[in-house]
């Protein structure tokens, strides 16, 4: 991949999406300040010739280098909250009544109160992006010289590519320029290391279960760990949990502990069966890739919203990190170990993963190279992006034809008026000539 996309100007950015939830920007455009600012670097970067630009559009200022360069832009992202980015930069068509906000925890068969719900969340997160989205504005109107638009250049975009796939996501329409390239980062098993296989091995017919709540999470309180350890030694399967904490009190002779595990791995192990996860989407998808069945703990960020999507496609069951008790854990997976459908509900979703046409990371791939052949994509770019807001939706067409109703209307009513009228008074006049 490398040699393939030499040209590549890589914009990643950590934390964007904190700077974008801030009322305070200021974080952000010293970033930004650091790269539109900084002529050597801007120099270095025109005498790259670099063919196209791939940044993630959570944080700004990526779309502007781009237009700064004069080179395609592609856009690589998880998602915005509530597909804020995606809906009103990007124009991907998203009704409400059917297309759940992400992180809004809804999947798309609501009832009616949740497309209330799902309504009130998507403009209440219109609103705060609009708000923020000012200052951006004035920050590009000022660099450039002239009123620029944070969400118009974002539309500019030639290929966003969605790190997720209908394995994941919930049916939806989209646009031809947006494409779902979902567990780009997946890959085949490796072998263990030698005495993590041996203690694999030792499990028998019973099984692994692993265990990782994300590299975030180093250390719990030791009522919470020892409440988990409990849960876990009551279980017939062998446990390795990736935990960077103190060793509990309650540990099982089943369960060992690790600092790091290779998830991916373990996960593609013969004997693996279940995930106990934090619900992060990298580890979701590692999951769904090889097939596990999954206990999920959100705790935080896209997590819930993520395991949501799981359990609505009966491959997980969700516990509640803080109210969680030892039976609760147990019942998770015995359920998802014992209850045959949630490993053939794994198993369904690794089938459609697995079953495309082309593997996410070369489709990736080929799109950008697609974008760089091309000059860009432009063609693929559906017309709403020059469309006000009342034209999108066909507001001014309503107007214009509700007009013309009205005045037909009303001049039929006016010449029914008049006919009546008119033969009333030949009516009258024929009464008194008898």
């Amino acid at each position: 991949m490398e040699e393939r996309v030499e040209s590549v100007i890589c914009a990643r950015q950590e934390s964007c999406l904190e700077c974008m939830q801030s009322e305070d920007l200021d974080l952000c455009f010293t970033y930004c300040d650091g790269t539109l600012k900084s002529p050597a670097l801007i120099d270095k970067l025109q005498r790259g010739k670099f063919d196209v630009m791939l940044s993630d559009p959570i944080y700004p200022c990526s779309e502007a280098l781009a237009e700064k360069l004069n080179i395609p832009l592609v856009y690589t992202l998880r998602f915005s909250i509530a597909n804020t980015l995606e809906r009103m930069c990007g124009q991907i068509p998203a009704p409400p009544s059917f297309v759940p906000g992400t992180m809004s925890k809804l999947t798309d068969k609501m009832s009616f109160t949740e497309r209330i719900k799902n309504m009130l969340f998507y403009l209440s997160q219109d609103a705060l992006a609009i708000s923020l989205w000012k200052k951006i504005d004035n920050y590009y109107t000022e660099y450039f010289g002239w009123p620029t638009s944070y969400c118009e250049m974002m539309g500019k975009a030639d290929i966003w590519l969605i790190r997720t796939y209908w394995d994941f996501e919930f049916p939806r329409p989209f646009l031809p320029n947006f494409k779902y390239v979902g567990g780009l980062h997946c890959s085949p098993a490796k072998p263990l290391p030698k005495d993590m296989e041996e203690f694999v091995q030792s499990s028998g017919d019973d099984g692994i279960v692993v265990f990782t709540l994300g590299s975030l999470v180093n250390n719990m309180t030791k009522d919470r760990s020892n409440t988990i350890a409990s849960a876990l030694a009551q279980i017939p399967q062998k446990v390795l949990w990736r935990y960077g904490g103190e060793k509990p009190d309650t540990l099982g002779e089943n369960t060992r502990i690790y600092k790091w595990i290779p998830q991916n791995d373990l996960l593609g192990h013969p004997k693996t069966r279940a995930f106990i996860t934090h619900g992060g989407t990298n580890g979701i998808y590692e999951a769904i890739y090889h097939g596990v069945p999954m206990v999920g703990i959100p705790l935080f960020g896209d997590q819930p919203d993520n395991l949501v999507h799981m359990k609505a496609k009966g491959a997980a069951v969700i516990i509640d990190f803080n109210s969680m008790q030892i039976q609760d854990l147990v019942d998770g997976l015995n359920a998802v170990i014992n209850d045959p459908s949630y490993k053939e509900n794994a198993m369904r979703l690794s089938r459609i993963h697995h079953d495309r046409p082309v593997k996410p990371l070369d489709e990736s791939v080929f799109w950008i190279e697609f974008v760089m052949r091309n000059k860009g994509a432009k063609h693929l770019r559906v017309e709403a992006h020059n469309l006000t807001w009342y034209q999108y939706h066909c507001l001014d067409v309503f107007a214009f034809l509700i007009t013309v109703l009205t005045v037909v209307l009303y001049v039929f009513f006016k010449m029914c008026k008049l006919f009546i009228m008119r033969c009333c008074f030949r009516s009258r006049r024929k009464s008194k000539k008898e």
